[in-house]
């Protein structure tokens, strides 16, 4: 864990990003609540990140549809890895979904995390769930950027 108390010593959150790329996402593909899940993660940028899920006969709800609950932890893994995408500790402040349609087993589902607004301290992300039908889920969630890094990140010369 890598902290800067000198500002100018901190690198941009771009330069992290491209530098650091191939770690960060090593790291945030070991998420051992994803790969219980079976989350596919096929895309890492600045700010975004997109997963799939296959949605299995265990993941239904009592009514035979897509558990909620797994919904929200596939728009919750693409969070997490687009507010972690700069190789900076990020973690969530809230989270509000709203669940738009049903899915049931044998759906693919893919999230996709878009970074709306980004400070120093924070950032604000719209996740979209969807199927081959349409949106599935929408979920807006605010993450607190911690002050070190979970890469081997050098200083700023």
């Amino acid at each position: 864990m890598i902290h800067f108390r000198n500002e100018e010593a901190r690198p941009d959150d771009s330069t992290v990003h491209e530098r650091y790329y191939e770690q960060i996402c090593e790291k945030l593909k070991q998420d051992p609540f994803g790969r219980l899940l079976g989350i596919r993660l096929l895309e890492v940028g600045e700010g975004t990140a997109t997963a799939e899920l296959d949605v299995t006969y265990d993941m239904l709800n009592a009514h035979g549809t897509t558990h909620g609950g797994v919904i929200f932890s596939l728009a919750d893994f693409v969070f997490a890895v687009a507010s972690n995408s700069y190789g900076k500790t990020s973690v969530a402040l809230s989270m509000n979904i709203g669940y738009l349609a049903a899915s049931s087993a044998g759906t693919r589902l893919r999230a996709t995390a878009v970074e709306e607004n980004r400070t120093p301290r924070t950032a604000w992300y719209r996740i979209r769930v969807e199927n081959e039908h349409g949106t599935v889920a929408l979920l807006d969630a605010l993450a607190y950027r911690k002050n070190h890094y979970f890469v081997p990140v050098e200083p700023h010369k």
